[in-house]
């Protein structure tokens, strides 16, 4: 073993490889330092090496070759599957006043909420009588949204029902 550090690869081959060590003496006992014979294309100077170097992409070693300090190890690739949560649902309430018309509050649970006419009628009477009803269950948007609608609908036609969300 020479202790010299020694370039050898093939640039055709995927790069080249700096060499101290074992396959150094081997190679140096059958051509001492003067006379060894490169292959063609090989890299023969640390020069040549750095230029062979920068033309390749970089390549990063995994975890497990950086932990094991062998290059040609295989490891096991582990898919994570990432864990959605269902989103969190909020209930559109519909408040009482004395001066909507319950047919107008009918109109509206048909229109914005997709309710048929006797569902809505059930709504209306028990927002008439408790005060305060829930006319459906949505996402924190699409609830959003039909507030929005609801509110922007009641002042068109002049009337001051209240409509607002609440997190389930």
């Amino acid at each position: 073993m020479c202790g010299r550090p020694h370039l050898y690869g093939m640039i055709s081959s995927g790069g080249a490889t700096l060499e101290t060590g074992a396959g150094c003496a081997d190679r140096c006992r059958a051509n001492p330092h003067g006379a060894r014979a490169e292959p063609p294309g090989a890299i023969s100077s640390e020069d040549e090496f750095q230029d062979a170097a920068a033309d390749r992409p970089e390549t990063r070693m995994s975890d497990i070759e950086k932990r094991s300090g062998d290059e040609n190890s295989t490891g096991v690739v582990v898919k994570t599957k990432p864990r959605t949560r269902k989103p969190s649902l909020y209930k559109v309430l519909m408040l009482n006043d004395d001066y909507t018309p319950m047919e107008f509050v009918v109109h509206v649970l048909e229109r914005f909420f997709a309710k048929n006419r006797d569902e809505a009628t059930r709504i209306m009477m028990h927002v008439h009588r408790r005060g305060v009803g829930i006319c459906g269950v949505y996402t924190y948007e699409v609830a959003e949204t039909k507030v929005t609608q609801v509110m922007d609908f009641a002042r068109q036609h002049q009337h001051p029902l209240q409509c607002t969300l609440e997190k389930e």
